[in-house]
C-alpha cells in the first residue's frame, strides 16, 4: 500500500517539492526534472481504468483513477513542468522552486482524483503554491496580487467545498461522477467553485490582475494549471450542461475585447487565456463526443502554445526589464530566436494550419456546427479573428518592430530559456503537423479531419483579411498607457472602506482595549505594592507588608470584611 501511494504521480511530483531543501543548491535545477519526468513515466504505466482506492472512516478515498482523459491531461501537465523547470534552470529560488513543483502536483492530483476529498485537498494546494509564485517577485504591487488571488481562490474553494458537503449529505458518495443537467443547490455550488477556477466572467479578474505580476518563470506554470485543471474537472463532472456554451462563448468575446485595452503584453496574453479558455467551457456545453474531444485536444494544444507565449513574453522582460506596449519597440534585431519562437506560438494561437491551434480549436467550431449551434459556431470565429489581431499582430509589432519609444538596453537570455521556448515551438508545429499523434489518445474515437479544403481556405481568408486590418489600423491599436477597468473593480474600489471598517477601526479598537488594560494593571500593581495601605484602614501608620506582625487591627479588619460579604449575600 505503502509503495501504490508514493507511486502516485501527483505523490511523486509534490514529495520533490518537499525534497528540493535537502538537495544541493548547485545540483538542484537538474533535481526538479526528475520529479515530473518520473510521474509521466509512471502515469504512462498505469493500465486503463486503473483504480487506487484507500479506507477513509465510511468512505473509500480513490486517489488515482486513470482511463483515457485524466492521462492525456496528467501528460500534459508533466511535460509542461518539465519545460517549465528548463526554463526556469538558471533560478536559485528554492521557494520558486518548491512551490512550482507543488503547484504542478497539485494539477495532476484533481486530474487523476476519483472522488471529491481527493479532488478539494489539491485543488486547494494549488492554490496555495501558486500564490507563492506571484509574491516571489518582492514588490508591494505582487504582494496585495498575491493576497487579493489566494483569497478569491479561498472563496472559490469555500464554494466548491460547501457544493461537495452538500452532495455528499444527498447522495451518500464522494466519487466523482458527471452531475444530471439539473440545478440542484450543491451541483450549483461545485459550479461556481470549478467556474472561479475557470475564469468564467464575472468570476475571472483574478488572473488577468494576477498573472502578469507573476515571476518571470511562475507565470509559465500559472498559464498551464490552474485553468485547465479546471476545465478537466469540467469534463469530467458537467458534459453537456448547455449554460456553459453560452458562458464559453461569451469568454472568447469577452478576452479578445479586453486584450484590445491592455498594455502590459503578459496581461495580453491572460485575456486570450481567458479567451480560448471560453472554446474548451462552450465544448464541454455542447457536451457530444466530438465536442469533449475538441475541448481536450485544445486544453492539450493551449497549454504548449500558451506557455511558449509567456516564454516569450517573460523573456522579454528578463532582456529589457520593461512589459509595457507603451515602453518597448524597435529592438527585434537584438532577440531573433525569441522573436521566432515566439511567433510559433503566435500561429498555434491564431489557427495558422500546420499548428497545434488548427487541429484543436477548429474541432471545437466544427463540433457546435454538427450540434446546429450556428451562432456559436459564427461568435467562435469571430473570437479568432480577435486572437490573431492581438496575440498574433499587435504584441509582436508593436513589442519588437514597432518605433521604440524609451531607451532599451537589451541584455542576452540564458540558454536554457531558448531551449525551453524551442521545445514547446516543436511540439506546437509536431502535432499541427501530424495531428494524429494527438487525437488518438483522445477520450473518444476521432472520425475528424482538420485538413479539408474548405476548413482551409475559411481559415486563410480569416487571417488574410485580419493582417489586412491590422495593417490599416495599426495606429489605432498602438498600446496605451491606461488601467483597464473589470469586475475586480467592485472589490478593489471599496476595498479602503473595507480596511477602514474592518482593520484599522478594529485595530484601534483594540488599541483602546489595550490602554485600558494597561492602566487597569498599572493600578493594581501599585495597590498591591504594599497592600497594608488598604487591608489595615485603622490606622494611621505605613506599615510594610514584609515586616508586619498580625494585630488587633487586622483581625477587626477582616471581621468587618466577613460580615459585609454575608451582608451582601444575604441581600440578594
Amino acid at each position: 500500500m505503502i509503495i501504490d501511494f508514493l507511486l502516485i504521480p501527483a505523490v511523486i511530483v509534490i514529495l520533490g517539492g518537499f525534497l528540493l531543501p535537502l538537495i544541493p543548491k548547485n545540483v538542484r535545477s537538474s533535481a526538479f526534472l526528475i520529479f515530473p519526468l518520473l510521474a509521466l513515466a509512471v502515469l504512462w504505466q498505469l493500465p486503463e481504468n486503473y483504480t487506487l482506492t484507500l479506507p477513509f472512516g465510511d468512505y473509500e478515498l480513490v486517489p488515482v483513477y486513470a482511463d483515457s482523459l485524466s492521462k492525456i491531461f496528467g501528460t500534459i501537465f508533466a511535460m509542461i513542468a518539465i519545460i517549465g523547470g528548463i526554463y526556469a534552470f538558471h533560478i536559485k529560488d528554492l521557494g520558486q522552486q518548491s512551490s512550482a513543483l507543488v503547484y504542478a502536483g497539485g494539477a495532476l492530483g484533481v486530474t487523476f482524483a476519483g472522488d471529491y476529498f481527493t479532488l478539494y485537498i489539491f485543488w486547494e494546494l494549488m492554490a496555495v503554491s501558486s500564490a507563492y509564485l506571484i509574491w516571489a517577485r518582492r514588490t508591494e504591487e505582487t504582494d496585495k496580487a498575491g493576497l487579493r488571488y489566494l483569497l478569491v481562490h479561498i472563496f472559490g474553494g469555500g464554494l466548491l467545498l460547501g457544493g461537495i458537503l452538500w452532495h455528499t449529505t444527498e447522495t451518500g458518495s464522494i466519487l466523482i461522477e458527471s452531475l444530471p443537467n439539473v440545478y440542484s443547490f450543491s451541483s450549483v455550488l461545485i459550479l461556481l467553485g470549478v467556474a472561479v477556477n475557470s475564469a468564467i466572467p464575472p468570476l475571472h479578474a483574478w488572473l488577468a490582475d494576477a498573472y502578469p505580476k507573476a515571476t518571470i518563470t511562475g507565470a509559465v506554470f500559472m498559464s498551464a494549471f490552474t485553468t485547465k485543471s479546471a476545465v478537466y474537472v469540467l469534463i469530467r463532472i458537467f458534459p453537456g450542461w448547455e449554460i456553459l456554451i453560452w458562458f464559453g462563448v461569451a469568454m472568447a468575446l469577452y478576452g479578445v475585447v479586453y486584450a484590445v485595452l491592455a498594455n502590459d503584453i503578459r496581461q495580453i496574453l491572460a485575456y486570450h487565456i481567458i479567451s480560448q479558455v471560453g472554446y474548451m467551457v462552450a465544448g464541454v456545453g455542447i457536451g457530444t463526443e466530438m465536442a469533449l474531444n475538441g475541448t481536450t485536444a485544445h486544453a492539450f494544444s493551449h497549454i504548449l502554445y500558451k506557455s511558449l507565449l509567456f516564454m516569450g513574453a517573460g523573456a522579454v522582460l528578463y532582456s529589457t526589464g520593461k512589459s509595457k506596449l507603451t515602453e518597448l519597440g524597435g529592438f527585434a534585431s537584438k532577440m531573433k530566436v525569441v522573436v521566432f519562437l515566439y511567433m510559433i506560438g503566435a500561429f498555434s494561437i491564431s489557427g495558422f494550419p500546420l499548428f497545434n491551434g488548427f487541429i484543436s480549436k477548429s474541432m471545437v467550431i466544427s463540433a457546435a456546427g454538427e450540434a446546429h449551434y450556428e451562432w456559436v459556431l459564427l461568435l467562435l470565429l469571430l473570437a479568432s479573428v480577435g486572437t490573431f489581431l492581438h496575440t498574433g499582430l499587435k504584441l509582436p509589432y508593436f513589442t519588437w518592430f514597432g518605433e521604440s519609444k524609451s531607451e532599451i538596453t537589451v541584455k542576452p537570455v540564458p540558454f536554457n530559456m531558448l531551449i525551453a521556448m524551442g521545445i514547446g515551438a516543436f511540439f506546437c508545429t509536431l502535432f499541427g503537423v501530424f495531428p494524429g499523434l494527438l487525437y488518438q489518445y483522445l477520450p473518444y474515437p476521432v472520425d475528424y479531419d482538420p485538413y479539408t479544403v474548405y476548413h482551409l481556405v475559411e481559415t486563410v481568408q480569416i487571417l488574410v483579411f485580419t493582417f489586412i486590418g491590422f495593417w490599416i489600423l495599426r495606429k489605432k491599436l498602438e498600446g496605451d498607457a491606461k488601467i483597464a477597468l473589470d469586475t475586480d473593480w467592485f472589490y478593489r474600489k471599496p476595498a479602503t472602506l473595507v480596511k477602514k471598517v474592518f482593520v484599522y477601526n478594529v485595530d484601534k479598537a483594540f488599541g483602546v482595549a489595550d490602554t485600558i488594560m494597561l492602566s487597569i494593571s498599572e493600578y493594581i500593581t501599585k495597590k498591591f505594592k504594599n497592600p497594608m495601605l488598604w487591608l489595615n484602614p485603622f490606622t494611621d501608620r505605613e506599615n510594610q507588608a514584609s515586616r508586619y506582625s498580625p494585630s488587633m487591627e487586622v483581625v477587626m479588619s477582616f471581621v468587618l470584611f466577613t460580615v459585609l460579604v454575608f451582608s451582601l449575600f444575604y441581600l440578594t
